[in-house]
């Protein structure tokens, strides 16, 4: 179809060209009758948001999507893109995107009187027909709806004109998506302005009354505190949307750690090789699971899966610079690495204030409480109990983030019991993941008040 270089000769083709809701429609409900993924990469919405959202495509609805913040808000409306067809038509030299059959400016139905069948057009793919504004409050109703063109009044044309008009971001996203993030912040002056852009379709340029019957699908999101509990959303804006979508974070570990090890940086290793126990991937997933549980914490403000990310990624840097300062080839994490993941935690919370002063300590429990949660699901405590008590009888050991793997080899062989310990978390041979299984083993241990432990600097002593 893309062959069609004019309106007549795509009038020749056959092609129909349907309303971007009626495309949409369309194309969703192929993909489920094959049973594809409809958004892909996301993770955790599939019983919940996923179903709504199929729902509010197949009736046609704009849509808004409520959340707080890392709750994949934005990738979701992107991923609306790919139910639009790969390429559509649209007329050519016109300021907007139009339907070369129906246009609904002056200039392209100027356009189609003067040349007919021989008008021009091209094809846009669909990556094309995505437009986005992240709304702030110096947003005006020019940025978004339009304005009279000084350069083509200086050409010329009258004020009165509609050709005079520069036309903003949701008219040249015609025959597309457009989308409004932190729909809130937009001022309400500009919100009374797409209320008729989005229902009755007559906008006002600074007194021209223009009708443009524009064919879009208008996605929006916010923050849940703001668009409910302060009343900066206008109630008849609220009423344009046919859907509500409230998204929300992971409700299971597992998804948790599916998305920080989906969303990583990765990065090339060289000659090192990066091994990550699942009891530390649990770990920092449940320090974020406990963060989003924890009264000391601002909820309404939420806890991003970023957090999760970044935690990780912190977690892993770490793990590396130890491997290059010891000259190991496995990059594994350990207990003692989780220090270094404080700077990443802190930028992604915020405290309750009259918590401020006490943020190590509210680090210190999520740490703690994260720790404990993990090591019930891995680690009999009556298996391992009999290993505390040899610490009763003066023994003693300092582990570390720069202390090397093989380190730890004299500790496991001199300890009863934690050599069998060891093997049932760390099933290889490698050093690096064995140290981490002792580390967590310890701090399993004095976390369930069976050992003492002495931090001093980088180092910790575990006693009796």
């Amino acid at each position: 179809m893309t062959d069609a270089k004019t309106v007549g000769e795509l009038k020749s083709s056959g092609y129909l060209v349907l309303p971007v809701r009626e495309e949409m429609r369309r194309n969703l409900m192929a993909k489920l009758r094959l049973e594809d993924d409809v958004f892909p990469g996301i993770i955790g919405y599939k019983d919940t948001v996923v179903p709504q959202l199929q729902n509010a495509i197949l009736s046609g609805q704009d849509v808004i999507l409520l959340g707080e913040r890392g709750q994949a808000k934005s990738r979701i409306i992107r991923g609306l893109t790919s139910l639009l067809d790969e390429y559509t038509p649209v007329l050519s030299n016109v300021e907007i995107p139009e339907n070369p059959l129906a246009p609904i400016t002056a200039e392209g139905r100027k356009l189609l009187e003067e040349m007919g069948d021989d008008a021009p057009i091209h094809w846009l793919h669909r990556d094309l027909r995505y437009g986005e504004k992240l709304a702030t409050p110096d947003i005006t109703i020019a940025d978004l709806i339009g304005e009279i063109d000084p350069i083509k009044i200086a050409e010329g044309r009258y004020l009165s004109d509609e050709e005079a008009l520069h036309f903003g971001l949701i008219p040249h996203t015609n025959r597309g998506i457009f989308a409004i993030n932190e729909l809130p912040d937009l001022a309400e002056r500009i919100q009374v302005g797409l209320l008729n852009v989005m229902e009755e379709r007559d906008i006002q340029i600074r007194g021209h009354k223009v009708r443009l019957d524009l064919d879009i699908l208008i996605v929006a999101t916010a923050n849940p505190e703001d668009y409910t509990n302060r009343g900066r959303i206008i109630t008849p804006l609220k009423d344009r949307y046919g859907s509500q979508i409230r998204t929300h974070y992971p409700e299971t570990i597992l998804e948790e750690m599916a998305i920080m090890e989906q969303e990583q940086q990765r990065l090339d290793l060289g000659e090192y090789r990066e091994i990550v126990p699942s009891f530390m991937s649990q770990i920092i997933a449940e320090i974020t699971q406990q963060a989003r549980k924890s009264p000391d914490i601002n909820q309404r403000s939420g806890v991003s899966v970023r957090a999760s990310v970044s935690n990780y990624e912190a977690l892993l840097a770490n793990a590396l610079r130890r491997s290059i300062h010891t000259g190991e080839q496995d990059v594994v994490p350990r207990i003692s690495d989780l220090p270094f993941v404080v700077p990443s935690l802190q930028g992604k919370i915020e405290f309750e204030a009259m918590e401020e002063g006490r943020e190590d300590k509210i680090m210190d429990k999520l740490f703690t409480d994260a720790i404990k949660a993990v090591y019930s699901r891995f680690a009999n405590l009556e298996e391992v109990e009999h290993i505390s008590l040899q610490f009763n009888e003066g023994l003693h050991v300092t582990t570390g983030e720069s202390i090397p793997s093989a380190d730890y080899q004299d500790i496991i062989r001199r300890i009863e019991g934690l050599e069998e310990a060891v093997s049932k978390l760390a099933n290889t041979d490698s050093p690096a993941v064995r140290a981490s299984a002792a580390e967590f083993i310890f701090e399993g241990l004095h976390i369930n008040q069976l050992l003492n432990k002495d931090r001093v600097g980088g180092r910790t002593t575990y006693r009796g």
